[in-house]
């Protein structure tokens, strides 16, 4: 894990030129939805009010959650549908690694490297008071905790979605409906508590909010630690579900591989 790891933390590091970006566009991102959510609440004369500090404090650690998804291996040509399309997952299939615990292996390694964004974002922030305390030792324990269960929850989103690749060899369209539905549902785009009631309802019923708004409303206070024990459980169930999912998956993908090209 240490070496593959290691390998994506080079690559990425050794382009300076994506390091000033990433943290460039990280800090205007902070900087723009903070001012929005300050303004909105302004503008409606609440600037210091519960909901106003609670929102402005999800909205940009909603940005730094995002922010953990880690290195675009898009951009570095190492997705799994490029692979696929050029015939190289072969080199998956055969190596003494199984491809499930190669993928995992690699997750980590791309979610330890957004996590390190993740935490100078949030020391940044928290020095600079844009992002408010939790409430107490207790909520920031459970916070975390659910977190780590979101990042669970959304690696396994993601790899059904890369999965999808071995039977369409192109999953372009896919990504981009799923990329919407993520920010919308998770909560990325705002914070679900200001969506309509049957809307939250409907959400209720699907593994997205799992990822972002559950452990974020924990932290800002807008869910109890008495009430975030059961949504544990939801993720907890989620992630069971996810996970038996993802490996008939791939006892499919593996048995019944068509490449292109290679």
């Amino acid at each position: 894990m240490t070496t593959i790891a290691g390998i994506c933390w080079c690559a990425e590091l050794g382009q300076r030129a994506r390091v000033v970006n990433a943290a460039i566009r990280l800090a205007m991102q902070l900087f723009v939805v903070s001012c929005f959510w300050r303004g909105f609440y302004q503008a409606s004369g609440g600037t210091q009010s519960m909901a106003a500090t609670q929102t402005v404090s999800y909205a940009v650690l909603a940005v730094l959650v995002t922010q953990t998804g880690g290195i675009d291996r898009m951009f570095s040509r190492d997705s799994m549908v490029q692979h696929l399309q050029r015939g190289t997952i072969l080199y998956w299939l055969v190596r003494p690694i199984p491809p499930r615990r190669y993928y995992a292996l690699r997750a980590i390694g791309d979610r330890a490297y957004g996590l390190a964004w993740g935490t100078i974002g949030y020391i940044a922030c928290r020095y600079t008071g844009v992002i408010a305390a939790p409430v107490s030792a207790s909520t920031a324990v459970i916070a975390f905790g659910s977190f780590a269960l979101g990042c669970v929850t959304l690696y396994y989103l993601n790899q059904i979605l890369d999965l999808i690749c071995f039977w369409t060899m192109m999953n372009t369209n896919a990504l981009n409906i799923y990329q919407f539905v993520m920010s919308l549902m998770s909560g990325a785009i705002a914070p679900l508590w200001l969506f309509p009631k049957w809307f939250r309802e409907v959400n209720e019923l699907l593994p997205f909010q799992n990822v972002l708004n559950t452990p974020l409303s924990v932290y800002v206070g807008r869910t109890s630690a008495s009430a975030a024990v059961p949504l544990i459980g939801v993720q907890l169930l989620w992630i069971v579900i996810l996970m038996t999912l993802t490996r008939l998956m791939w006892r499919r993908a593996e048995s019944s591989t068509a490449i292109e090209g290679g």
